[in-house]
């Protein structure tokens, strides 16, 4: 085993990272926590139970698969590390997954003995503003990796307040906390992800949020098709790093609703 542990955020990061010289033992994150069901506790069974249920229901996904794709991966994160790498990228579902990791790992282990480092890419101009780990190569990789940040106590306390807000839900706390906010150190990116989320959290005098309002004005202008809005949604929307099954979930809503037709 390794002395370094590299976590990336999806399966999509893998191709680039597998082209580096980077040593070390990598772990997949596979969750996607700015949707669904979550606890303050995210050490806890039951936290993982609802995940499960969750996923597995609205994905239509196998509960083994989802039992050996991540639940067996977090395994991982028993093993001595005297370093872990955080290979996140900036938009909301990225950051949320940060915090969930964050969260973990101030929980499950030691954290006078690794140095955690964060990797985080934004639109990158020396990268032709490329939108996700999973567009580069693995020079690229390795140029990202020259400049990590180590993330000290500070940064883990702000991660753990983020992620308490997150959890519960509260647009006004969430509001208040970030105004009051102006240093984030190794972790900028947050931020104006969770700005993104507040807006998200706001319904209109319809019932809509503001997803499902930008995924309704886009059907009405013309795109009737799931792939052709998703390919608005995506250039427009980017902060919110969404997929195409997340973004399901809100035409979803909007079908039940017999706002649009797909």
């Amino acid at each position: 085993m390794s002395k370094i542990l590299h976590i990336l955020n999806g399966d999509s990061a893998l191709y680039g990272f597998n082209q580096t010289g980077l040593d070390g033992d990598v772990m997949v994150w596979r969750e996607v926590l700015s949707e669904g069901p979550l606890q303050e506790n995210i050490l806890s069974g039951s936290f993982w139970s609802a995940r499960s249920k969750w996923i597995t229901q609205t994905f239509n996904e196998d509960p083994e698969v989802y039992q050996h794709k991540v639940i067996d991966e977090l395994g991982k994160l028993n093993s001595a590390y005297t370093e872990i790498n955080l290979w996140f990228e900036f938009d909301l579902h990225c950051q949320v997954n940060l915090l969930g990791v964050l969260k973990m790992l101030s929980q499950n282990i030691d954290m006078s003995a690794p140095s955690i480092y964060l990797i985080c890419l934004a639109d990158c101009v020396q990268f032709n503003y490329a939108k996700g780990l999973g567009e580069l190569s693995g020079d690229q990789f390795e140029e990202l990796y020259d400049g990590r940040e180590q993330l000290n106590q500070w940064e883990f306390a702000v991660a753990a307040e983020a992620w308490s807000l997150y959890v519960n839900g509260d647009a006004a706390a969430l509001e208040k906390w970030l105004n009051e906010n102006n240093f984030w150190g190794g972790i900028p990116l947050l931020k104006p992800a969770l700005k993104a989320h507040l807006k998200r959290l706001s319904v209109n005098a319809a019932g809509l949020n503001y997803i499902e309002q930008r995924l309704l004005e886009i059907y009405n202008s013309g795109a009737k098709t799931r792939e052709a809005i998703f390919i608005i949604f995506w250039e427009s929307e980017k902060i919110y790093g969404m997929g195409d099954s997340e973004i399901d979930i809100y035409l979803n809503r909007l079908k039940e609703k017999q706002l649009i037709a797909l």
